[in-house]
């Protein structure tokens, strides 16, 4: 023990543990003896600055270890001394290097004959499995997953045919699911989502009596869901999301499950009418797939979330069974083509945390009962046929985030006594017939981050604005009179104002060049004069269309934004390691705003960036956009757009195959993630992202396409670690 002490002291600069070499080791943190004989049967080493693995070998010395915690380190690898020493204890039954960084293939198991639990999971163990874990002959759980492992799913397990819960997702593993998983009978759980597989769900996992869990979720498997998985009686949990299953589902599906998560598929058919009235079942995703018919009227009570948005669902929305639904959290039937009126019976499921029916035919009024949905945190309606006037039943939601009504036919003012949302950080009310003056209490809503006022017939002056605002803010295409106001410069997060297309007179501040955060501002369209003050060159001005507005001096907007995305496209090249000249030598039209003529720039080859966003385009999308081979970013956001979007504008770029090239887009998103944290204190200085892209640029080792969203967020974690340890050994 005390050659333990030293080596950890040894590694970290400090004793990781209030550990006293003179008291028993009994009494130290993370040391756990038998009460009977004192013997040293567990061991936690949950320390963030163990790095050097040489202690491990040491550890094996104590042959009464049962348990080995050495989970959330940055341990790099594991010493063969460590694999045969502790090979050799007896009676350890639990090994856990979950969290750590080792890399390199996975160690061979030979002589762990008691282990029973085995944890290497979020490390960057990479290769084939095949025999590594042969010696296992009393593996009860294995957990593998988030990993960098190749090849086809192992079917070499250990000899241990009392397996229970196997945990391989977050891999890169390719090809079929094996049938032979089938063998290790006692199967309580099977996790193999995120990662390349193929095919159809084995029929052989029906020999599996006791699966409790099974997860395949974002691979690429097809086929049918089988019918067999409705006669489990153990199943609770089954997520097949993110695949391309097609086909009905099948009867009797949710008979024994709680949660079913058959999202992002191809299913079509009706919902069975079985399927919600299960008393068992808690939760039911099956949105993003083809689905007809109507809601089934009859729904569990017991239900919690149940999304079945992005479909092809039609009829009402039934009112008879929500005033049951009391344990119901969340509710999506957005996308579909549901009309009717909006439920009144909505008030009565009063734990609904989000309402999500945008986007149907949905007609009538918002009914008053809203205001009962006391926890409700997010509430999206738009886009539907809606009429009347905003409830004030709506402010009494205390805890409401988000408020989106936008694209409807309401009428009336924006309620006065709006500023009693205060956990609203989102109102978007645009594309409405609203009326009146904006409430000057709005300016109160100090957790708002984004005004969507758009497209109404607002009027009298802008009022204060809450200081808090960062998306944006927009009262464009309304009435708005009088002059910009001074106080909109104290707005210093703000990235986006639109005043476009009202009745502003009097000059453009200069105080709003100070707002150090704007990267577009949209004047067009009213009645400003005089000198337009000199903004940034990275800011996206748009002043047409005024009465008298002077300074020959400033670019077009096109030209301004033309130049915004050289900077921004100049210095991404140059950090990946192009010349600048070079890059600037490449531009030919590479941006085009809303003032151009796209339908009839057809010689626009080169273009690389079409921006329309924020407009009232409403015709459907031309494929000839298409036709711009190097177009990149298109963005329509913020329109009236109606119509599918054409196979051709949706095709799929071709991805880089360039192992470096690949790496750095990995390598950027990973830092883009880091930049996006919601805790400002753990994203990144601008220097230290720079400094890490130039030391840190290497190959990816696998093809780009099989890098999953989740992958990058683990990375993310990581790498926020690894900075955040870097800056606090420079301090």
């Amino acid at each position: 023990m005390i050659n333990l002490y030293n080596l950890l002291q040894n590694n970290t600069g400090q004793s990781p543990f209030p550990w006293n070499s003179t008291r028993d080791p009994c009494s130290w943190k993370g040391v756990t003896c038998n009460v009977h004989n004192s013997a040293i049967t567990q061991f936690s080493l949950q320390f963030p600055s163990l790095s050097n693995p040489d202690f491990l070998p040491v550890l094996c010395q104590i042959d009464t270890l049962e348990s080995i915690d050495l989970s959330n380190n940055r341990l790099s690898s594991i010493p063969s001394g460590f694999m045969t020493g502790c090979g050799n204890v007896s009676g350890l039954r639990a090994l856990d290097f979950r969290r750590n960084r080792l890399s390199g293939s996975l160690p061979n198991f030979d002589g762990f004959l008691t282990l029973e639990f085995l944890d290497l999971s979020h490390n960057s163990l990479s290769g084939t499995i095949s025999l590594q874990m042969d010696g296992l002959v009393s593996l009860k759980i294995l957990s593998l997953g988030y990993n960098q492992f190749t090849g086809s799913v192992p079917t070499h397990l250990g000899k241990s045919m009392i397996l229970e819960q196997l945990g391989l997702c977050g891999n890169q593993f390719v090809g079929k699911i094996p049938e032979e998983i089938a063998n290790y009978s006692k199967l309580t759980a099977i996790d193999l989502r995120v990662n390349g597989l193929f095919g159809s769900i084995p029929h052989r996992f029906r020999e599996l009596p006791n699966l409790q869990v099974l997860i395949l979720s974002s691979n690429s498997l097809s086929g049918g869901i089988p019918q067999f998985l409705s006669s489990f009686h153990t199943l609770w949990q089954f997520a097949a999301n993110q695949n391309s299953f097609s086909g009905a589902i099948p009867l009797g599906l949710t008979k024994f499950l709680r949660v079913l998560d058959l999202s992002y598929n191809q299913l079509n058919g009706s919902i069975p009418s079985d399927l919600l009235s299960q008393s068992n079942l808690h939760t039911l995703d099956l949105s993003a797939n083809s689905l007809e018919g109507s809601v089934p009227e009859n729904i569990s009570s017991s239900l919690v979330r149940l999304r079945l948005g992005n479909n092809r669902l039609n009829g009402t929305i039934p009112s008879s069974s929500f005033g049951t639904l009391q344990k119901l959290t969340h509710l999506e039937l957005d996308n579909n083509s549901l009309g009717g009126s909006m439920p009144p019976e909505l008030g009565f499921c009063k734990n609904l945390t989000l309402l999500n029916l945008a986007k149907n035919q949905l007609t009538g009024v918002l009914p008053i009962e809203l205001g009962n949905l006391t926890k409700l945190e997010e509430l999206k309606i738009q886009a539907n046929n809606l009429a009347g006037e905003i409830p004030n039943e709506i402010t009494q939601l205390q805890w409401l985030r988000k408020l989106n009504i936008s694209w409807n036919s309401l009428n009336g003012t924006i309620p006065s006594q709006i500023s009693r949302l205060q956990s609203l950080n989102s109102l978007d009310l645009r594309g409405n017939n609203l009326s009146g003056s904006i409430p000057l209490s709005i300016g109160n809503l100090n957790s708002l981050i984004e005004l969507q006022l758009g497209s109404n017939k607002l009027g009298g002056e802008i009022p204060l604005m809450p200081q808090s605002l960062q998306i944006a803010l927009n009262l464009s295409s309304n009435q708005f009179e009088g002059l910009i106001p001074e106080t909109l410069s104290r707005l210093n997060g703000l990235e986006v104002l639109d005043l476009s297309n009202n009745r502003l007179t009097g000059k453009i501040p200069d105080s709003l060049v100070n707002m150090r955060n704007l990267a577009q501002l949209m004047l067009s369209n009213n009645m400003l004069c005089g000198l337009i003050p000199v903004f940034p060159p990275y800011v996206s001005v748009d002043t047409t269309r005024n009465t008298d507005l002077l300074d020959p001096t400033i670019p077009s907007p096109t030209q301004k934004s033309k130049k915004t995305l050289d900077v921004f496209l100049i210095v991404l090249m140059v950090a990946i390691g192009f010349s600048a000249p070079a890059a600037v030598g490449n531009f030919l039209i590479p941006y085009v705003d809303e003032r151009s003529n796209i339908h009839g720039n057809g010689k626009l080859k080169n273009l690389v960036e079409l921006n329309l966003y924020l407009n009232t385009l409403d015709d459907p999308i031309s494929p000839s956009i298409a036709n711009r081979s190097a177009l990149t970013h298109l963005s329509l956001h913020s329109n009236q757009l109606k119509g599918s979007i054409s196979h051709e504008v949706n095709a799929r770029l071709p991805l880089p195959t360039n192992p470096m090239v690949a790496g750095d887009i990995v390598l950027i998103a990973t830092m883009a993630l880091a930049c996006i944290r919601p805790e400002p204190k753990s994203r990144p200085m601008m220097l230290r992202l720079s400094q890490e892209f130039l030391s840190r640029r290497k190959a990816l080792a696998s093809p780009l396409r099989t890098v999953s969203l989740l992958q990058l967020w683990n990375r993310n974690m990581n790498y926020v670690q690894l900075l955040n340890e870097a800056v606090s050994a420079q301090v």
